[in-house]
């Protein structure tokens, strides 16, 4: 059997997990390059807040380490975002100028973190809270000491702030709506939550819209659109995500919400699949961890039938297709015990709001 290319934009926790899975079921069908944006390995996501309050380090949350990388013969091109897809050529162009060509190609770009776009949200000190690169201005900053603003009452923020509390900062939640975490919390637990989070010293302000970030060379403060102004020298946007498509977008490739696939996770290029916060199937696209191992699972199955491996799979069945997101059960490509027991739901998320 001849092995093929297979080019990856992205190396989340989605194609970490879609590989796993590949080389399990087809270990021999496919050299294997990956594009990485961040310069640094797999790493899990999840856990940026225990390494943000310091119950962890960097070191803790590795997925896969240099050494999987090269007992698995996967060429990973570090701090080098892709620019360009060209499908007529099939190759695939980085920023640092690499091109490589592609047989199948997987597009896992994720997601960005939504910035407010409020008068001072590009002053230095304005954070959001997506990757490692962020923890690490928030650490840096919390060196310093003073008050950080976080923007955003979700999980996300809410984790954020108690992080940045344990390092020492002063910290201030606003939030837009009347309640923490009305998404997940009815008003009671919303306003229960508040009292245990003031109780720990963490002030927040529900009800509150920003009005804009205050500073010339440098985050100073915040202002409410109700005039209240608070002192910070941090401020953190944590006001939701967006499918990352641009890069898609301009390869000519059928865009929604995210990137448009099919069940079998094949976007409307038959060689580009795609997985992760970026894909879109059946007009949804999730940010939970369940849901996109599932599309990670079903891209590996597709992607070994696609080079002629259904013979190395680790069972005997046609490759799976993702079931509809309306259903609780997605199909996993890994043992058909796995199958019936791993369930999960999410409802579509809602556009990311423009202030909060």
């Amino acid at each position: 059997m001849t092995k093929k290319n297979l080019v990856i934009i992205g190396n989340g926790m989605a194609p970490g997990r879609m590989l796993e899975t590949l080389f399990r079921i087809a270990p021999d069908a496919w050299d294997v390059t990956i594009f990485n944006a961040e310069p640094r390995v797999n790493y899990d996501r999840i856990m940026l807040s225990p390494v943000l309050s310091g119950e962890k380090t960097y070191e803790d949350i590795i997925i896969h380490g240099d050494d999987w990388y090269a007992s698995n013969g996967v060429t990973l091109h570090r701090g080098q975002k892709v620019t360009q897809i060209d499908r007529d050529a099939k190759t695939v162009t980085s920023e640092g100028g690499i091109t490589v060509s592609y047989d199948k190609l997987v597009v896992a770009t994720g997601s960005t973190p939504f910035i407010i776009p409020v008068p001072g949200h590009q002053l230095p000190g304005v954070l959001a809270y997506r990757d490692l690169d962020d923890v690490e201005g928030m650490l840096d900053a919390s060196a310093k000491g003073g008050r950080a603003v976080v923007i955003g009452g979700g999980l996300l923020g809410l984790e954020a702030a108690a992080g940045l509390k344990a390092r020492g900062m002063d910290v201030t939640v606003i939030h837009l709506m009347p309640t923490l975490m009305e998404r997940q919390l009815d008003p009671a637990a919303g306003y229960l939550l508040q009292k245990e989070l003031e109780s720990r010293g963490i002030e927040v302000r529900c009800g509150a819209n920003t009005k804009a970030i205050l500073g010339t060379d440098k985050v100073e403060g915040l202002e409410l659109e109700d005039g209240t102004v608070i002192d910070a020298s941090l401020v953190v946007m944590a006001v939701g995500i967006r499918p990352n498509t641009a890069l898609a977008k301009e390869a000519g490739l059928e865009v929604g919400r995210g990137i448009v696939c099919s069940a079998d996770m094949r976007s409307s290029d038959p060689d580009i699949f795609s997985v992760g916060e970026c894909a879109e199937v059946e007009r949804r696209v999730y940010g939970l961890v369940a849901p996109l191992y599932a599309m990670a699972n079903v891209a590996a199955e597709h992607l070994a039938a696609a080079n002629d491996c259904q013979a190395a799979f680790a069972h005997a069945e046609t490759p799976t297709k993702l079931k509809s997101p309306a259903s609780t059960s997605i199909p996993s490509a890994t043992s058909p015990k796995a199958r019936t027991a791993r369930t999960w739901s999410c409802a579509t998320p809602p556009t990311a709001p423009t202030s909060a």
